[in-house]
C-alpha cells in the first residue's frame, strides 16, 4: 500500500523556544483491524424487569456506538443462582438480593443489534439460595454504608458493632447458599439458546468468574483460606470442558485477576517442580499443558483487571502504558517486583501484556490465537478531562495492538460517554502504523476505512499546555475540500453526553493548504479529524458509517440460514454486488434496478464461506460501503 506520513510541529506554549514532535503515520505496513470490542463498558443494562431501562438511557447506549457490554456484576456474579436469579453480595453482608440476567440478556438482543453482551459461569461450587436468611441491615442502620458491611451476617451472624470486616459470629452460609457443580453453571447455555432462543452470536464472550486470587477475601464465607493455584486450575478446566462441549464456538475469557499484584502473586505463592511461578505465568503453563492433555481448547481471551491509585493526573494520562511498553516505569509497581520469584525493587516495568505473550508462545506455541482483554478498570477521580484523556489513551493503545479484544472499564465518569460516542462513532475499521517523536505529550490513532479513501486522525494532547500541529500528508492526496474536526476539551463536571445530537462535541472544519493542515490542540484534549482523499485505485464515497443512513442489514452477522434482508433507505437506481476485503468482485445481486425508499431485498449467501465482506452499494452516482460477517 502507499505510505502516508503526517508531520506534526508542535509549539510549547510555555517555553520561549519551540518543540517539535513528529507523527508519521504509515501505510506502508498493512494496517490491522480493531476490535469494536474495545468500545465496551461494565453494568450498563437492568436485570430488574420491574426497573427497566429508561428511554432516554437506550438512546444514550445506542448512540454512543458502544459495541460491549459486560452484565454479570463483578464480585455479585461469583455465587448467581441463573435457576433462581439470585445473587449473594459478598461486599454487602452476603446478603442474597434478585438479578435476572435472562430479562438483561433478553433486553440487549431486543434493542442493541450490533452489540456483544459477556455474563459469566461460576467456578466456587456455591450459589446463592434464597433471600430469607439475609442480614436485616435496614433496622440495624436503614441500609447505610459503614466498614462493617463486608461481615459476614447473613444466615444468622452477630454483627461487630465496631465495624471493620470481622463480625462478632460469622454467619451459615449453608442457610443462604446451595451447591453449585461444574454442570449447572454450564446449563446456563442451554437454558438461553435452547429454552429462550437467545442467539449465540451476540453472546460468544464467557467470563470464568471473577478477581479469584481474593476469594478468600471477597467470597471467605466459602473459602475461608485461599485454596492453590492448581486446585483453582481444576475447577477451571471442569467449566470449560463442559463449556466447549455444549457450545463450540464460545470465547473462554479468564483468569481475570484483581488487579497489578495479582497479575504476578497467588497467596501463598506457586512453586512447581522446585520452580517459583508467577500466577499469570503458571495459569498460562496449566493451560497449555492441560489442552494438550485434552485435544479441547480452553481458553481465547486472557482477561485481566487494572485499578490504579493515583489522584496525580500527570500520573493518570500516561497509564495506558502499562500493558506494552517495555520502556514504561510505572509509579505504582509492586507486584512485578516479584517477576523473577525473588524480591526484586528494582523492577518497575510491568509490559504485562508483553510479557504474556513471550509465555503464551513459550508454552502453547506461536498459533496459540489467543488475545487479550482488560474487562475492568478504573481511575480516581480528578475531573473530566484527565478522565477523557485517560480514556482515549487506553482506546488508542487498544486500537494499536491487535492483540486486544475487549476492553470495558468498571468505574465510569465524566468525559469517558463523550470519548466513546468520538471513538465508536467516527473511527474506521483498520489502524494504521502511527509513531509519534514525544509519545509523552501527543499522541495519534490514525483509523482507515476497508475502502481505503476515508481516514480518522485521533490526537490526544495530554500536556498541560496547547500544541500547534503542522500535518503534512504523502501518498494521499487530500479532497479538495474542507474537513469536518470534532474536538473534546474544557468537559465540565456533570455529564453532558446525552445522543448523538446532545453531545459536548465543538465541532469546526479545517481547509487544506497544498495538501498540509494546521491544527491547534488544546490542553488536556482530544481531536478528531476526518478526511477524505483521492486514491487512483479506489471510489471515493461516503464511509460505513454514513451509510447505515442509507442501508441496514440484519441479521448480521449471517449465521445457519445464509440469508441477510437489506433495507434500502434511498430512491433511485441501484446496483447491489458483494465483494470480499481487498475489493474483489463476489457476486452482483442486481444491477441498474429502481428502488423506492425502505425497499427490501432478501441476498442469498448459501455459496459464500464463513469471513468478512463488504456489500457496495451504488444508488445513482453515490457508492456506499457495508460490513457483512458471514458465521459458522
Amino acid at each position: 500500500m502507499k505510505s502516508l506520513t503526517i508531520t506534526a510541529l508542535l509549539f510549547g506554549l510555555s517555553v520561549c523556544t519551540f518543540a517539535q514532535v513528529t507523527v508519521t503515520i504509515d501505510l506502508s505496513v498493512e494496517p490491522h483491524v480493531v476490535s469494536p470490542y474495545i468500545y465496551g463498558r461494565n453494568n450498563s443494562l437492568s436485570d430488574n424487569p420491574g426497573s427497566p431501562l429508561s428511554a432516554a438511557e437506550w438512546t444514550r447506549i445506542k448512540d454512543s456506538g458502544i459495541k460491549f457490554l459486560r452484565e454479570s456484576g463483578g464480585n455479585n456474579s461469583t455465587k448467581y443462582n441463573w435457576r433462581r436469579k439470585l445473587s449473594s453480595h459478598p461486599d454487602w453482608y452476603n446478603n442474597v438480593y434478585a438479578h435476572d440476567w435472562d430479562f438483561a440478556a433478553q433486553s440487549m438482543q431486543q434493542n442493541l443489534t450490533d452489540v456483544q453482551g459477556m455474563w459469566s459461569f461460576q467456578l466456587i461450587g456455591k450459589a446463592a439460595k434464597t433471600t430469607t436468611a439475609n442480614f436485616n441491615d435496614w433496622s440495624y442502620n436503614s441500609s447505610q454504608w459503614w466498614s462493617g458491611v463486608n461481615q459476614n451476617l447473613a444466615g444468622g451472624g452477630v454483627v461487630n458493632a465496631s465495624g471493620g470486616s470481622a463480625a462478632t459470629t460469622n454467619g451459615n452460609p449453608d442457610l443462604y447458599l446451595e451447591n453449585w457443580t461444574a454442570d449447572s453453571t454450564v446449563l446456563l447455555l442451554d437454558h438461553w439458546f435452547n429454552k429462550l432462543a437467545l442467539q449465540k452470536s451476540s453472546l460468544t464472550y464467557w467470563s470464568m468468574d471473577n478477581e479469584v486470587e481474593i476469594w478468600s477475601g471477597t467470597h471467605d464465607d466459602v473459602m475461608p483460606t485461599q485454596e492453590s493455584a492448581e486446585a483453582f486450575m481444576q475447577r477451571y478446566f471442569a467449566v470449560a470442558k463442559k463449556a466447549r462441549e455444549a457450545f463450540p464456538g464460545i470465547k473462554l475469557v479468564g483468569p481475570v485477576p484483581a488487579n497489578e499484584w495479582q497479575w504476578y502473586n497467588w497467596q501463598g505463592g506457586i512453586t512447581q517442580d522446585g520452580k517459583k511461578y508467577t500466577w499469570l505465568e503458571y495459569f498460562i503453563k496449566r493451560i497449555a499443558e492441560e489442552q494438550q492433555a485434552s485435544g479441547v481448547r480452553l481458553l481465547d481471551v486472557l482477561d485481566i483487571h487494572f485499578y490504579p491509585g493515583s489522584t496525580n493526573p500527570t500520573e493518570i494520562v500516561q497509564f495506558h502504558r502499562v500493558f506494552f511498553d517495555k520502556d514504561y516505569s510505572y509509579p505504582e509497581a509492586l507486584g512485578v517486583k516479584n517477576i523473577s520469584g525473588t524480591w526484586d525493587d528494582s523492577q518497575t516495568k510491568e509490559y504485562i501484556f508483553e510479557r504474556c505473550k513471550a509465555w503464551l508462545a513459550q508454552y502453547i506455541g506461536t498459533s496459540h490465537g489467543v488475545t487479550f482483554g482488560v474487562s475492568e478498570t478504573g481511575i480516581s477521580l480528578v475531573n473530566a478531562n484527565t478522565s477523557a484523556v485517560w480514556y482515549a489513551g487506553m482506546l488508542g493503545e487498544f486500537m494499536r495492538h491487535p492483540e486486544v479484544e475487549i476492553f470495558a472499564p468498571w468505574t465510569w465518569q465524566a468525559g469517558m460517554w463523550e470519548v466513546l460516542h468520538l471513538y465508536a462513532r467516527y473511527n474506521k475499521t483498520q489502524y494504521a502504523k502511527a509513531t509519534s517523536s514525544d509519545e509523552t505529550s501527543v499522541s495519534a490513532y490514525p483509523t482507515i476505512n476497508q475502502s481505503g479513501d476515508s481516514i480518522t486522525v485521533v490526537l490526544v494532547n495530554r500536556a498541560s499546555t496547547s500544541k500547534t500541529a503542522t500535518v503534512n500528508f504523502s501518498g494521499f492526496n487530500l479532497a479538495n475540500q474542507s474537513f469536518d474536526v470534532l474536538k473534546l476539551s474544557g468537559l465540565t463536571s456533570s455529564e453532558t453526553f446525552v445522543s448523538h445530537q446532545t453531545n459536548a462535541l465543538q465541532k469546526s472544519t479545517i481547509t487544506p493548504s497544498q495538501n498540509a493542515l494546521n491544527v491547534t490542540l488544546p490542553s488536556m484534549s482530544v481531536t478528531s479529524i476526518l478526511l477524505k482523499g483521492a486514491k487512483g485505485e479506489v471510489v471515493t464515497g461516503i464511509d460505513e458509517n454514513d451509510a447505515r443512513e442509507v442501508m441496514n442489514l440484519y441479521p448480521n452477522p449471517v449465521e445457519e440460514s445464509r440469508a441477510v434482508t437489506i433495507e434500502i433507505r434511498k430512491s433511485g437506481t441501484a446496483s447491489l454486488e458483494l465483494m470480499d476485503v481487498t475489493g474483489q468482485r463476489l457476486k452482483h445481486f442486481f444491477r441498474e434496478k429502481k428502488v423506492t425508499s425502505n425497499a427490501r431485498e432478501k441476498l442469498e449467501l448459501a455459496e459464500i464461506s464463513t469471513g468478512t465482506y463488504l456489500l457496495k452499494l451504488q444508488i445513482d452516482d453515490r457508492i456506499y460501503y457495508r460490513k457483512i460477517v458471514v458465521a459458522r
